[in-house]
């Protein structure tokens, strides 16, 4: 994909999707001898390493530094669930906002807040330090 933006969309589009979908198949695997928040984070954990190559390979393009650009991302994406949770708890409670659009809204930005983080936090490298040329 040319554009970053586009493909980070795509690839966000692409997890949320798994994310639901392991969600549902942990459901069924688990049973119902097992809360569902523990489907929630099996999805997870399964979900954040796919997401994680995608958006370094697809999206960022980025080599080397694996387990701190890992690292930096799981930071970002609790960074942004935390965002979430605290605006549309803002938007409801405070502001009394309907929930079901606030929580679009919400989504939204946070998800543009997580582009901008994973760019400038989870994937950022230097530029390439230039020699500098001795006229003489």
């Amino acid at each position: 994909m040319q554009r970053q933006e586009v493909a980070f969309a795509a690839v966000g589009g692409f997890n949320t999707a798994l994310g639901i979908g392991l969600t549902i198949v942990w459901l069924a695997v688990l049973g119902d001898n097992v809360p569902p928040s523990v489907a929630v984070a099996a999805a997870y954990a399964v979900s954040i390493v796919i997401a994680f190559v995608l958006h370094r390979t697809l999206v960022f393009r980025v080599r080397g530094h694996l387990l701190r650009d890992f690292l930096r991302f799981v930071a970002v994406n609790s960074g942004g669930l935390l965002l979430n949770m605290a605006l549309l708890e803002l938007a409801v409670s405070v502001w009394h906002f309907p929930d079901k659009p606030a929580a679009v809204v919400v989504m939204a930005l946070v998800a543009v807040a997580s582009y901008f983080g994973h760019r400038h936090i989870s994937f950022r490298r230097r530029p390439p330090v230039e020699p500098d040329h001795a006229v003489g």
